[in-house]
């Protein structure tokens, strides 16, 4: 039962508002294609903000699907001898899972508890926070690779292949941050019949970042030359930087739909961030 109607999508509330239309005759049961239950009006708005928060984790997942992707491709033409050892590229995901794995029991043992002092948020930093979090992280992963691969262009000789660590481990810490924040959002300002299937819809947004990927680079193999069969002869530091520009617009796409999101949470009233 919703105790306060949401304020924004008021033009659904017509759904729930008994009109001549909307009235069969008498003895009949109103249809309720025809005239719907207020709580099943909030719940559809509740949904509809989301949207929003979601289409930020198309674009996110959209950029860590770079990581298996471009960035091994960055890889293949980089020096992968460390010392008389041989790293395979795709093997510094590693560093990726390493990095989640030890940040996970840190942030619950200590950033949470700094964060809910500094802040008064009983989860230290709230959904949306951790959320930005995690984007503002994967945009300077992606700027650092494309000052990498600008490096190794103009160097002109094989740059050791370990350049790319520190972008799988940035990009570790974002998932962190986006995975946490994302699985809490969308089971929390969820009604309360349809959590599961929030949290599944999130998940959703992985495929579709996926294909989001193999669409843009479809895009740019057609329209340029930026990623050439041999990257010496290409740009991917454009594609990099394109890619890092879509993300920090996403990025303030986040930041300006978490403002004006009032903060009703699973149908009850709290503090607005």
């Amino acid at each position: 039962m919703f105790s306060i109607p949401l304020s924004s999508g008021r033009f659904l509330d017509k759904a729930a508002i008994v009109s001549p239309s909307t009235q069969e005759k008498k003895g009949t049961a109103t249809s309720p294609w025809r005239l719907c239950a207020l709580s099943h009006v909030e719940e559809v708005k509740m949904l509809l903000r989301l949207c929003p928060a979601w289409a930020s984790l198309v674009v996110f997942f959209m950029i860590t699907a770079q990581m298996s992707s471009t960035v091994i491709e960055q890889g293949m033409a980089m020096d992968n001898r460390v010392g008389s050892f041989t790293v395979p590229p795709a093997s510094l995901a590693s560093f990726n899972v390493v990095t989640t794995l030890v940040l996970i029991p840190i942030y619950d043992v200590v950033l949470v508890p700094l964060a809910r002092r500094a802040t008064g948020e009983d989860r230290g930093l709230t959904q949306p926070q951790r959320l930005g979090v995690g984007l503002a992280l994967s945009t300077l992963a992606m700027a650092y690779l494309a000052l990498l691969e600008r490096n190794r262009l103009a160097v002109g000789e094989a740059v050791s292949i370990m350049w790319q660590a520190p972008a799988y481990a940035v990009m570790g810490v974002s998932e962190v941050f986006t995975v946490i924040g994302t699985l809490e959002l969308f089971y929390d300002r969820a009604p309360d019949n349809m959590r599961s299937l929030c949290t599944a819809f999130a998940q959703l947004a992985i495929a579709a970042g996926s294909y989001l990927n193999s669409a843009a680079l479809g895009v740019v193999a057609s329209a340029t030359m930026w990623i050439p069969e041999d990257l010496d002869d290409g740009h991917l530091d454009y594609f990099f930087w394109t890619i890092a520009a879509l993300s920090a617009l996403n990025l303030l796409q986040f930041v300006f739909y978490s403002m004006r999101y009032n903060n009703n949470v699973a149908c009850r009233q709290r503090h607005p961030y």
